[in-house]
């Protein structure tokens, strides 16, 4: 395949910037990193100055964030765009949740992520232009994704394929995934 496969066993563990938890690393480059972290309760969110994220609940009911004093409610598999360098905090609704969470270098990157519901009776497509970097996530069992090769990866629970620069990855099975797109602006 023209992508790289990247193993949910193989992500590396690294403690949260304040202390409150682990997250494990996806994929980075030079003014972005995608990662999945384990949010257990309630409570702040580590500042980061200059960056933007975007967190995508992946397992649980979601939790409300309040972002800069005005609460959002973020429910399972919705992307939800913030400044890094905001004052959040984090009230998980029912339980605990595992996140997907993608900073981008403000000024220097950008991030797009949509979910995406794959069928059995509908491939999906997912192209990546020249200057950017797509990563296709399971969010569930039962997805393969494919490369212009011909050849494909199985992917497991929270495995990942990246792919940088131009063409197209093929993803079929039933489940969802989540399509990252970063972009480097500079």
């Amino acid at each position: 395949m023209d992508a790289d496969v990247l193993r949910w066993s193989a992500y590396r563990s690294v403690p949260w910037k304040n202390g409150g938890g682990i997250t494990r690393e996806v994929a980075d480059g030079t003014d972005w990193r995608v990662s999945v972290a384990d949010v257990a309760g309630d409570g702040a969110f580590s500042v980061f100055p200059g960056l933007d994220r975007v967190i995508t609940p992946v397992e649980g009911e979601g939790m409300v964030l309040t972002v800069d004093g005005t609460a959002w409610p973020v429910g399972p598999l919705s992307p939800f765009a913030f400044p890094g360098d905001a004052t959040t905090d984090c009230r998980v609704t029912a339980g605990a949740v595992r996140n997907m969470n993608v900073m981008t270098r403000r000024g220097r990157a950008t991030a797009q992520v949509e979910t995406v519901t794959v069928t059995a009776a509908q491939e999906a497509e997912a192209a990546c232009a020249a200057g950017e970097t797509l990563l296709v996530m399971a969010v569930t069992e039962g997805i393969a994704v494919g490369g212009a090769a011909g050849r494909e990866a199985s992917l497991g629970r929270l495995d990942c394929v990246r792919r940088d620069g131009p063409g197209a990855l093929t993803v079929r099975g039933v489940g969802t995934v989540a399509l990252i797109r970063i972009t480097v602006t500079r």
